[in-house]
């Protein structure tokens, strides 16, 4: 009787974790993230937009992006919801400008419910959607 009851016991907390993990699964595993930086300049097919983005843990590189092209990257913050800031720098020509491209508690809610964080930059600055087609501008360079 003792080994049928730790063997439903044991059914039930493996049922209980599998239907909360369906739920919930951010909870266990943390939620994802797309981030994606769009070179949205229309006239500069001969000076690239350079872009080198880190965090505290991982650095992503550098790349230098003509017209249209994109950098982007998958992150998974950790089991408390918050993750490391990803920062970028962006250098044209003279002109140079670090910002958060991901931040957990600002992104948590305004990347939307499919978790995407674009932004496009331009000559006038920094735009930032959560669905690529409608866009805010959020800061100058």
């Amino acid at each position: 009787m003792k080994i049928l009851t730790s063997i439903l016991l044991i059914c039930g907390l493996a049922s209980l974790v599998i239907f909360m993990s369906i739920l919930q699964p951010q909870n266990f595993y943390g939620i994802e993230y797309d981030i994606r930086v769009i070179n949205g300049f229309t006239n500069n097919s001969s000076l690239p937009l350079v872009i080198w983005c880190a965090s505290e843990h991982s650095d992503l590189g550098g790349r230098a992006l003509q017209e249209h092209d994109d950098f982007s990257w998958r992150l998974r913050t950790n089991f408390w919801g918050t993750n490391d800031r990803f920062k970028c720098t962006m250098k044209w020509d003279r002109t140079r400008r670090s910002f958060e491209a991901f931040k957990a508690p600002r992104d948590a809610q305004r990347c939307g419910p499919f978790r995407k964080c674009s932004w496009l930059v331009r000559e006038d600055g920094f735009y930032f959607s959560n669905d690529e087609v409608n866009w805010r501008k959020d800061f100058s360079w």
